[in-house]
Formats: C-alpha cells, sequence, structure tokens
C-alpha cells in the first residue's frame, strides 16, 4: 500500500486558515492559538533545560524578587508624600524624579525576568484568572504611574489639591497591591 500524504497543520493564534503554502503538497498553515503559543513556549528546548537546572530558575526568581523590593520602594516613598506622611521636607518633584529613577531599574530587573517565570509555567498562567487580573492591573498601574501620578506629584508641591494628591496616591497602592496579590496568587491555584 502506497504512503498516503495528511496535509501538515500549523497552529497561529486565531485558527483562522490564511492559504495554502503549497497547493500541490497539500500543507495548509492555520493560525495559532494562544494556548498553543504558552504550550510551544513552554516545552521548548530552553526552558525545559531552565526548570531542570537547581540553579537557574531560583536565581531568576530571586532577581525578580529582588526588581520587585526596588519598584516596591518607589512606589511607596512618592504615594506616602503624595498622602502626607513619609519624607515629607523633601519637595514632591524632586521624590518622582528620584522615585522614577528606581521605578524604571525595578522594571528593567522584574519585567524581563517575570517574562522567563512566565514562559517556564505558561499553560499553568494561561488558565490561572490571578495571571490576566495581574496583567490587566499591571497595564493599567504603568500607564497610570507616568501619566496620571506623575503630573499630579510634579504638581503637589504648590498644596493646591491635597485631596487629589491624597486620591492618585490612593489610586496608585491599591493598583500596585492588586498587581502584587495577583503575583502571589499565581503560586495558589
Amino acid at each position: 500500500m502506497p504512503c498516503q500524504r495528511r496535509p501538515l497543520l500549523v497552529r497561529g493564534f486565531s485558527g483562522r486558515d490564511i492559504g495554502a503554502a503549497s497547493p500541490g503538497l497539500g500543507v495548509t498553515y492555520h493560525q495559532m492559538t494562544l494556548l498553543e503559543l504558552c504550550r510551544w513556549i513552554q516545552y521548548s528546548a530552553p526552558l525545559v533545560e531552565m526548570r531542570s537546572s537547581p540553579w537557574l530558575f531560583p536565581a531568576i526568581a530571586t532577581l525578580h524578587l529582588f526588581g520587585l523590593a526596588i519598584i516596591g520602594g518607589a512606589v511607596l516613598l512618592v504615594d506616602l508624600r503624595l498622602l502626607g506622611f513619609g519624607v515629607t521636607g523633601q519637595r514632591a518633584a524632586d521624590m518622582i524624579r528620584d522615585g522614577e529613577r528606581w521605578l524604571k531599574r525595578g522594571l528593567w530587573i522584574a519585567l524581563p525576568t517575570g517574562v522567563l517565570l512566565f514562559m517556564c509555567f505558561a499553560t499553568k498562567y494561561y488558565h490561572l484568572t490571578f495571571f490576566w487580573v495581574k496583567l490587566a492591573a499591571l497595564l493599567v498601574v504603568l500607564l497610570f504611574t507616568f501619566s496620571i501620578r506623575r503630573r499630579v506629584a510634579l504638581a503637589a508641591d504648590a498644596g493646591v489639591n491635597r485631596a487629589r494628591d491624597r486620591v492618585v496616591a490612593l489610586v496608585s497602592l491599591s493598583l500596585w497591591t492588586t498587581v502584587a496579590m495577583g503575583g502571589r496568587y499565581i503560586g495558589f491555584p
């Protein structure tokens, strides 16, 4: 019995057919779903090696926590200043400039290591609601921090609208707490 050729299916993001590469060979290409992409990432050779290493995964997790500590410190200094606590002897504009510098350093550490940690367990995180809440809150808080919070903190020294300063600080702290709690609850599916 002759060998029959079966079409090779390559999956993409939405499952839609995007055409045939070679109609004579019967090769059809489809888009990959997000879950299939997560599975492909998680079981790629470098990530399997990273998960099985006795020191690499813990080292990356430790760096991630270090970046989170820097972010937490930078956020707390500025938000407590906006609430009227903490370092009140320094101008808020100076605090926001210094705080943003440290916040960006923390993000430069936490974001790449967070991506690596995600890639190690991508299919698990795909199914966790807390992961999606954390990602959504992270996106919102980054936009909020580098737009609204920044403008309010730079104008806070005028003392014109203390209520606005407090509301912005509370919103910022709430969003960062949501990110932190989402990250913490990822470990408890």
